[in-house]
């Protein structure tokens, strides 16, 4: 049995962090504030305010070759981008070869990844067999909203399950831990109001933490050390804030993380607002052009369910020859 997959959870700011087989990285598109369709809750009436359009195309795909011998009971997987609330997705073009027994998705998390399976049941010794998608994603840009003193932080027994879910430890994101919470306590001490206290953390974060580039330690080791990029500043904020009761999860774009968090108002229309930990400070809001790749921390792959991913990655099995893989995720011009 052969297992080829990618084993670090998220693309690197500097891409030293990337553990990929024969993978292009490239551009995924999808930005996280408002809930996902068939993701999340059904509010809309909160949250930012939609801006200017861009409109990228994006091709994701597998390729397998089999150089080595025949192979059989191939499987390979790769995220594709999701429709939002403020992204539109459509599928422009569809390139699937002979020995593709199969193209199929699946969502995961509760809809907030969705994954391309392809099955290739038996690849000839010095075949090829790929499945490649063009996409085409209009995304927008997200504002700060103009009125924020009627936020609140909603009590856990009034939240979706779609939503309090993100308010629970993960990996990397310590919540429970007595310092973090600690600290959390500290940076909302004599703040008025839900939006106050979540920018209090905010900031308290990007006090506490120099930006260092590096390995993932988690928001814990960050605290102790004193440093951390981007994934530990974001990790940081979201266990402080779930320390303070408010929902709060990762946004993975191209080399990059940052965090969002959900407020409601008082008649329950709740939002997600996003924030960069790391780098120029913007909070409520987002100018942030990279595209998303997924949202959240804590996945269950069906292929990989002994161990939580921060990150889902790109994975194949099979058996046989031993298969190459190249995973592809690229933009691409629109005339193309």
């Amino acid at each position: 049995m052969v297992v080829v997959g990618k084993h670090r959870e998220v693309l690197s700011l500097h891409f030293h962090r990337l553990i990929s087989i024969s993978l292009a990285v490239g551009f995924l598109v999808c930005v996280c504030v408002f809930p996902a369709v068939g993701q999340d809750d059904d509010d809309v009436g909160r949250g930012p305010t939609l801006g200017e359009v861009t409109v990228q195309h994006l091709r994701v795909g597998i390729v397998v070759t089999a150089d080595q011998g025949p192979c059989r009971g191939i499987v390979g997987t790769t995220p594709v981008p999701i429709d939002w609330p403020e992204q539109e997705v459509q599928i422009i073009d569809e390139d699937i070869s002979p020995f593709v027994d199969r193209v199929s998705y699946r969502l995961l998390a509760g809809g907030t990844v969705k994954q391309m399976v392809v099955k290739i049941n038996q690849l000839p010794r010095g075949s090829e067999a790929h499945a490649i998608l063009t996409f085409e994603i209009r995304r927008r840009a997200l504002l700060p909203p103009e009125e924020t003193n009627d936020l609140i932080v909603s009590p856990r027994r009034k939240l979706d399950r779609t939503v309090s879910v993100y308010l629970t430890p993960s990996k990397g994101i310590e919540s429970t831990n007595r310092r973090i919470k600690n600290l959390a306590k500290e940076a909302v001490a004599g703040t008025d109001g839900a939006w106050q206290q979540v920018e209090a953390i905010y900031d308290r974060v990007r006090e506490t933490i120099e930006y260092r580039n590096g390995p993932f330690k988690g928001a814990l080791r960050a605290l102790k050390d004193g440093y951390g990029d981007c994934e530990e500043l974001s990790s940081l904020f979201i266990a402080m804030c779930r320390a303070e009761h408010i929902p709060a999860r990762t946004v993975w774009v191209p080399g990059h993380c940052y965090p969002e968090f959900y407020l409601q108002d008082a008649e329950g229309h709740g939002g997600w607002f996003p924030c960069q930990a790391a780098g120029s400070r913007s909070f409520g809001g987002m100018q942030e052009s990279r595209p998303i790749l997924q949202k959240g921390d804590n996945f269950r792959d069906k292929d990989r369910p002994r161990e939580a991913q921060r990150y889902v990655s790109e994975f194949l099995t099979g058996a046989g020859g031993k298969p190459k893989v190249k995973f592809i995720r690229e933009t691409v011009a629109a005339d193309q």
